[in-house]
């Protein structure tokens, strides 16, 4: 029996792009081919459920990719379906007509569509992509007679009595000079590792020139065995049984009910090769409106939010589309891991990308609530673990905050800060906390070591700032201050709270030293204020603008990203403690010029010092002039 035939193409000019273009990864023709096969092994145990097929054969449903070097052929087999030369005239030929559909359609009143995978006629001839020739053997479960369909990538195709014996299909690939990685069989198998780690059908996959040296190595082993009269153990006699290369029950899809946390931990490790435990989970199990599994892990993040790449994998049906697909996964999720398996999802011919569609969006809602419900949850009935947790997902959650206004309206209530009493406070509690001071402004520390100092005035008088050290925090600050019309937030550094200051300074003082430092230092702008703090331990101390190093800093990002913007001047504010005997001497006591200058000089590096590093030049003339000081003394 011999036919030949054109094929149909049902969308105009498509047939060109097939072979290149249709797939920007080539390595996804062994997803399409394989989720074929499980296509069709769901399908006939559907049929068989239902009454209308009987599984005569009674062997373990599965999908094996065979890979012979020798003769440059991949093959993919499966013990599912079958088809008849009409229906491979149909599903075949007739290029974007899907089969899967069909069934669909046929069948839709006795089955769940989340039972078959495909959704596109195309698939299979992303076989071409690699194949300069590709050969369909299948047995119909309603047939006794075997067909076979070949074509070399034309637009002509030949059809002929096959070979094989039971029910199910072999498509065989003979792969192209280009694409012989694919016989490889570590690439191969990383390849659909890659796209069908979690199927809903065993899948196998065979070194056929290997597996026969290794049976042909035990079968020698054996006889020699026999001939020196030794006894072998039953697993040394035992035949090599291959083991799936994917698990078909992935822990996603299971009942969240009956997952024990170190499930959760082994899962997470093998499916991203993190040995370090996530911080903890969610897992998403929903029904209606749209149908969604998966988990959601929280590692523990590292301090730069740049260098953090997390991985959500997103799947259908089990079968692998992509990582990190920002139309489903809002964006500030992709600093977690985790798997997402949504069969409702609009996709496109590749798979690949999505369709535009409301329904993605509404998906998307879904999970960025999942994840609000679940963190304020913990804070209400684990509040410890909350709090301990908080530092690590701190970045995640002003991220999530900074990019989807529903998630900061979940979560506004929620948010912690560190303080310098090494406790944690929402908002609402920092301001109760400080409210006898009289203003509603939130002081932070950016950097714990350079605001040493600061901090330390704000500990000896009864005062807590919060710690904001995290790049994230320079825009979290502006979003909360927008948010919070009422709440100014200042840096530890850039204001004096009432709190440290005792009685009214003497305005003397002022009169006097400013212009005095002024001249010394050769600073005209620079702004000298008397004060009379509380503390005797510091004599000057240097104040910086928020407002002007907010813009400084903006500019400076500005500037990164090639503006060539020119930088503003910081507003600073040199502060002279009235209280302590250094500010005191010089505004009552005569000295000589050069112990002036000395003094003033020295005085105004050591509140830059307690500031930030001071430049080349600027050390050099400290270190100088501390050792004049200090000649002085003696």
């Amino acid at each position: 029996m011999s036919k030949q035939g054109n094929l149909s193409i049902h969308s105009e000019n498509i047939f060109p792009i097939i072979k290149k273009w249709l797939y920007s990864d080539h390595d996804i023709f062994t997803r399409e081919l394989i989720s074929n096969g499980c296509d069709a092994i769901l399908k006939f145990k559907k049929l068989c459920d239902i009454g209308e097929a009987t599984d005569t054969v009674s062997e373990p449903f599965k999908v094996t990719v065979t890979l012979n070097k020798t003769n440059k052929t991949l093959t993919f087999s499966d013990n599912g379906i079958g088809m008849t030369e009409e229906e491979i005239e149909k599903y075949i030929t007739q290029i974007a007509f899907s089969g899967a559909e069909d069934f669909l359609a046929q069948y839709k009143d006795k089955m769940d569509q989340d039972q078959i995978i495909g959704h596109f006629g195309l698939g299979f001839y992303s076989a071409f992509m690699v194949a300069e020739q590709v050969v369909i053997d299948t047995l119909s479960y309603k047939e006794t007679k075997a067909i076979k369909w070949t074509c070399d990538g034309g637009t002509t195709y030949e059809l002929s009595e096959g070979t094989r014996t039971t029910r199910g299909t072999s498509i065989t690939l003979f792969i192209t000079e280009e694409s012989n990685t694919f016989l490889n069989f570590y690439d191969l198998r990383e390849a659909i590792e890659k796209y069908c780690s979690f199927m809903p059908v065993p899948i196998y996959v065979i070194d056929e020139e290997k597996e026969a040296e290794d049976a042909a190595a035990k079968a020698k082993k054996i006889e020699e065995a026999k001939a020196k009269g030794e006894e072998l153990s039953d697993e040394e006699l035992a035949p090599v049984v291959p083991t799936p290369i994917n698990d078909s029950q992935p822990l996603y899809v299971k009942n969240p009910n009956d997952c024990t946390d170190e499930e959760y931990k082994t899962f997470y490790r093998d499916t991203f090769h993190d040995f370090n435990e996530p911080l903890f989970w969610i897992h998403l199990n929903m029904d209606y409106p749209f149908r969604l599994k998966g988990i959601l892990y929280f590692p523990k993040l590292s301090h730069e939010l740049e260098t953090v790449e997390g991985r959500i994998k997103l799947y259908n049906n089990q079968v692998f589309v992509a990582e990190n697909i920002k139309e489903v996964i809002p964006e500030f999720l992709l600093l977690l891991k985790g798997l997402i398996d949504c069969p409702d999802l609009p996709l496109n011919v590749s798979r690949s990308l999505l369709q535009n569609d409301g329904f993605v969006k509404k998906i998307a809602d879904y999970i960025t609530k999942k994840v609000a419900d679940k963190l304020i949850a913990l804070s209400k009935k684990e509040n410890d673990s909350y709090k301990k947790f908080w530092d690590d997902i701190a970045p995640f959650i002003k991220y999530g905050c900074l990019k989807e206004s529903k998630f900061f309206d979940k979560m506004k209530d929620y948010l912690l800060f560190k303080t310098t009493d090494e406790d944690y406070v929402t908002l609402s509690e920092y301001l109760e906390r400080v409210k006898d001071t009289g203003a509603n402004t939130v002081f932070y520390v950016s950097d714990k070591a350079a605001q040493s100092q600061y901090i330390k005035l704000f500990k000896e008088n009864g005062l807590c700032a919060v710690y904001l050290e995290h790049s994230i925090d320079a825009p979290f600050i502006s979003h909360l201050e927008y948010q919070n019309k009422d709440v100014k937030f200042m840096r530890i550094d850039s204001d004096l709270s009432a709190a440290l200051k005792g009685a009214e300074a003497d305005k003397s003082y002022e009169e006097k030293l400013s212009g005095l430092f002024k001249t010394i230092l050769h600073k005209d702008k620079l702004k000298v204020t008397v004060e009379n703090l509380k503390s005797q331990d510091v004599a000057s101390m240097l104040l910086i603008s928020e407002e002007s190093r907010r813009m400084q800093e903006m500019m400076k990002m500005y500037n990164m990203q090639g503006m060539n913007m020119p930088l503003p001047e910081d507003e600073v504010t040199l502060v002279l403690n009235q209280n302590h005997p250094l500010i005191d001497t010089l505004a009552h006591k005569d000295l000589d010029e050069s112990t002036t200058e000395l003094l003033c000089a020295q005085l105004y590096d050591l509140a830059q010092l307690a500031n930030h590093s001071l430049s080349t030049e600027d050390m050099h003339h400290f270190l100088e002039r501390s050792n004049k000081l200090l000649g002085m003394i003696l």
